[in-house]
This record gives C-alpha cells, structure tokens and sequence, in this order.
C-alpha cells in the first residue's frame, strides 16, 4: 500500500488530497508526476523517521525526475537523512551534489557548514587545533556563501562568525 494511503493524521491527509489534486491537474508529462509522488511519498516518511523506505522513494523520485532543480531537492533531502543517521561523509556528497545542480540552495551550503563545524569541535576535543580552525575555515565560508543568499536565516552562524573573527561584514536587514 502507497504511504500516502496510510497517513493517519489530518495534515498529512489533506497534504496528500491537496497533492493528488494538483498532480491530476498540473500540465506535466506522467513521469514527472510519477517522480513527484515518490517524492512526497519519501518526504511523508522521512517526517515518520521512516529513513530506509524515504531513500527508496527518493532514489525512484531520482530515476524519474529530469528537472536539475527539482533534482537538487531530493538529493538535499537525502543528506539530511544520512546526516540525521551520522553518515557525514555521505550527506556531504548529496549536498554538494545539490548545490551543483541548484547553487541557490543555502540550506545545503548550511548543512556543509554545520558539519564542518561539528568536525572542527571534534578535532578540537582531540587537541588537534590546526584541523580544527582548518575545518572552522571551511565551515565559515560555506555559512558565508548561505548568509549571502539568505542573510536572515542563519543568525546564530553569522554571530558565531562575528565572534571567532571570521567575518567582519553585518549583514542584518
């Protein structure tokens, strides 16, 4: 049975009525349909933390989908579950992935960030410092480039970056 079948709860349900209706209207070829519904299929699971069966949905959404934009979404979302299951090398590659096919993503360029950063603390803890501010370093220019395209959506990054003295510019509007 289709997740979407199964949704038990009132906001999934009528996500799902309001997404079925749109996908029988929309003027699109049936493949890109059949993409988009594995796509909500695989978002409705992620949400269960159902992350096995939300790869499998996003890997069929992948095979379907031809829309580089609409590509990069799936393949941020997949980041977020390895990233979410401690695979930081794997949700690295998605992201990057993304931002290659959509480089206006600043949710992925924040995600590189977060993680390079929570390497840095890593090598920090492990009295490595020149790794650390290496991985800092590569983490500020990632919440750079995100501060840039959304400069109200990462303030505690851009104070972190103010107070480590990587970034001297106020971007606040």
């Amino acid at each position: 049975m289709p997740r979407t079948q199964r949704n038990d709860n009132f906001i999934d349900k009528s996500f799902t009525v309001m997404a079925d209706i749109i996908l029988k209207i929309l003027p699109t070829d049936k493949k890109a349909k059949e993409a988009f519904a594995y796509y909500r299929d695989g978002m409705s699971a992620q949400a269960d933390g159902e992350y096995a069966e939300a790869l499998d949905n996003y890997r069929e959404a992948l095979t379907l989908e031809e829309d580089p934009y609409d590509r990069s979404y799936i393949l941020y979302n997949m980041g977020l579950i390895y990233a979410s299951n401690g695979e930081l090398e794997q949700a690295l590659e998605y992201y990057y992935e993304a931002i290659e096919l959509n480089p206006r993503i600043p949710q992925a360029l924040n995600n590189i960030a977060v993680i390079f950063h929570y390497q840095g603390e890593r090598a920090k803890e492990a009295g490595d410092m020149d790794s650390a501010e290496a991985l800092y370093d590569k983490a500020a220019e990632y919440w750079k480039q995100a501060i840039s395209m959304a400069p109200n959506n990462y303030i505690e990054a851009q104070n972190w970056l103010k107070t480590t003295g990587r970034s001297t510019i106020d971007v606040f509007f």
